[in-house]
């Protein structure tokens, strides 16, 4: 079947509009409260079970929508797979597992090195240079997450492979949002997630359904789980997939500098978590850094 491609949208390369500033802090705000639904959660199922669980619920939400029904053309299928592993299956899994060893405040400030990775991963994929400034950035940065997270790293091994999942977390949506952006291009978000979604659905599955049947749920573990699904795998990606056709991957991770600040919020108040003030303090470094680069773009200068 062949699908009647929409007219593609070249990413801005100017200041985003106001609309398109809506478009990164609703999903910020939304991903900054998924790191206190996932710890809620994790108390009545496992965390494959809070994966497939989350996934299937996102899944169920966007089919509730016409737009999703959207015919994709077959040759675009293995990028539309490729994304449903690395924005959903892997990264998803590796934020439960990782929020079993550290606190959800922890997970979400290290979000704030997002932008970094995006950075990173699409200058290699490129082969391009960086501009002095996104160079600048990256560095300032990259010192922040590892002020963020060294005061974990004392903690024992339990908490360093904690903060190893959510590395490759990030690492894993640096590349999803290069792929994301010329598929929504040409179909528009909600088709695009929506297969997405279905494919990680059979990839957790297997293993999810089991950790499932075996929880022993209550209200707020089950309402936060609801939430995470509907919000955080539906809404949030179909809002960010947008973002990133608008105005480019690098300027739509920006939605992480919101992620910090929220889940630290949601974190102390809501569980009582304590957080250090280095931690903290790495993670503003992190946002400087992130903020520091916005809005530049990767010079076309091929790598030797």
């Amino acid at each position: 079947m062949t699908a009647v491609a929409s007219p593609a949208v070249a990413p801005d390369t100017t200041r985003a509009a106001a609309p398109d500033w809506l478009l990164l802090v609703v999903p910020g705000v939304i991903w900054g409260a998924s790191f206190l639904f996932i710890a809620e959660a994790l108390r009545a199922v496992g965390p494959l079970g809070v994966t497939f669980g989350r996934i299937a619920i996102g899944f169920a939400t966007l089919a509730l929508f016409r737009g999703s029904w959207r015919p994709i053309a077959r040759a675009d299928w293995p990028a539309v797979a490729l994304l449903g592993i690395v924005w959903l299956a892997f990264p998803l899994t590796m934020f439960p597992f990782a929020e079993q060893r550290v606190s959800s405040a922890l997970t979400g400030m290290l979000n704030a090195a997002n932008p970094l990775f995006v950075a990173l991963v699409t200058t290699a994929i490129e082969r391009r240079l960086p501009s002095r400034r996104i160079a600048t950035g990256v560095g300032v940065g990259l010192l922040g997450s590892l002020l963020l997270a060294l005061p974990s790293l004392h903690e024992g091994r339990s908490s360093t492979i904690g903060i190893v999942l959510i590395l490759a977390a990030l690492v894993s949506y640096g590349f999803a949002l290069g792929i994301a952006k010329p598929l929504q291009q040409r179909y528009g978000a909600l088709p695009v997630i929506w297969r997405a979604q279905a494919v990680a659905v059979v990839l957790t599955a297997p293993l999810g359904v089991r950790d499932v049947l075996h929880a022993h749920w209550n209200a707020t573990s089950l309402l936060s789980l609801l939430a995470l699904g509907a919000f955080g795998t539906a809404i949030a990606h179909v809002t960010i997939t947008i973002a990133s056709g608008r105005v480019g991957p690098t300027r739509a991770s920006a939605t992480t500098f919101l992620i910090p600040g929220v889940a630290l919020l949601l974190g102390v108040v809501v569980r009582g978590e304590r957080v250090s003030l280095l931690s903290i303090v790495g993670c503003a470094v992190c946002v400087a850094g992130a903020w520091w680069m916005r809005g530049k773009e990767v010079k076309r200068v091929p790598v030797t």
